[in-house]
């Protein structure tokens, strides 16, 4: 593995077992699975900021889980930093806890109602063993707070959730997942649940920690504009694949899969002659219980032809570090 790389996944799959009734039991009929990540690999340098982005419910945020291990992997292979995350238990798994975080999406549910922001901030300090005092607490969670620009720091301590915003929040859980100075955050839709107004500063933000603390992010989002706006690069997933990725202006401006395309057309921008939705896909996205043959897009696709619906295109090399999973190309 090369020395800049800090996270490396290979072939990722977590397929959820479907219940069965007593009759489908009796009738042995076979186990079906949801499969949520269904063979996906990526890498993340280090400082690097890279998207997972796509259509809600196409695994986005079961990768995000998966490369942290708050679930299990049903298969693939997930180093971070020279370790098999996936073998990780007992004191070696909490080590890794230390140096790979999370911000969820929503500030809202992401922060203990009933503690107050010191020991919201200070928590993993204390899990980790990092502070044995309250001063020690007191300490780092005004330099958490500073550097997430909620200052005075003094005026925030001890205070409860339900007393700030949603910017405020969501900055209260930044700074949570950076005290203990990670290597590496998941940031799950992270300005998604935020007004318009405020977006732009949580992103510019979490710019201004990257170069601080040198932090690699997977950014999860299904907003392209964000991504451009934030992203080294950009991976585009459709029913639990990578259909496209590539670096963030070559995916944005140069779309190859025709569901990037689609997706892309959709964004709107501020030119009443520009013509929205420009590539046309039909119906809804397959149920990732029953996954159509071929390529999963083919059913949508207004561009599919008889090799689409038999055989899965693999990512190829369109141009230089441009990959893109079509029988087009």
């Amino acid at each position: 593995m090369s020395n800049n790389v800090l996270l490396r996944v290979r072939g990722l799959k977590k397929w959820f077992p479907i219940r069965r009734s007593p009759i489908d039991i009796i009738k042995g009929r076979p186990q079906l699975y949801l499969k949520a990540v269904d063979g996906v690999d990526f890498d993340i340098a280090s400082r690097e900021i890279f998207c997972l982005a796509g259509e809600s419910g196409c695994g986005k945020t079961t990768t995000g889980r998966l490369v942290l291990k708050l679930i299990e992997p049903t298969e693939g292979e997930i180093v971070f930093d020279g370790e098999d995350v996936t073998k990780l238990e007992g004191e070696l798994l909490r080590n890794f806890r230390k140096k790979a975080q999370i911000i969820f999406q929503d500030p809202y549910e992401a922060l203990n109602p009933q503690m107050n922001i010191m020991d919201i901030i200070t928590e993993p300090l204390l899990i980790h063993g990092v502070v044995h005092s309250k001063d020690e607490k007191i300490e780092y969670a005004i330099k958490a707070l500073e550097d997430v620009a909620l200052k005075p720091a003094e005026d925030f301590l001890y205070r409860f959730p339900h007393e700030l915003s949603g910017g405020q929040r969501q900055r209260v859980a930044i700074a949570r997942a950076i005290v203990l100075k990670p290597k590496f955050i998941v940031a799950d839709e992270p300005v998604s649940m935020l007004d318009m107004s405020i977006r732009a500063e949580i992103l510019n933000l979490m710019l201004n920690i990257r170069e601080k603390y040198n932090l690699a992010y997977l950014f999860i989002t299904h907003d392209l504009a964000v991504a451009k706006h934030i992203c080294d690069r950009i991976a585009i997933m459709y029913l639990g694949k990578i259909v496209e990725t590539g670096k963030a202006e070559q995916v944005i401006d140069n779309p190859l899969h025709p569901y990037t395309k689609a997706l892309i057309s959709a964004i709107p921008v501020p030119d009443p002659r520009s013509k929205i939705g420009d590539i046309p896909i039909k119906g809804e996205v397959p149920s990732p219980v029953n996954v159509p043959s071929g390529c999963r897009f083919h059913p949508r696709c207004p561009y599919a032809f008889g090799r689409c619906r038999e055989v899965e295109p693999k990512l190829v090399e369109a141009e230089p570090g441009h990959l893109v999973a079509c029988h087009l190309f």
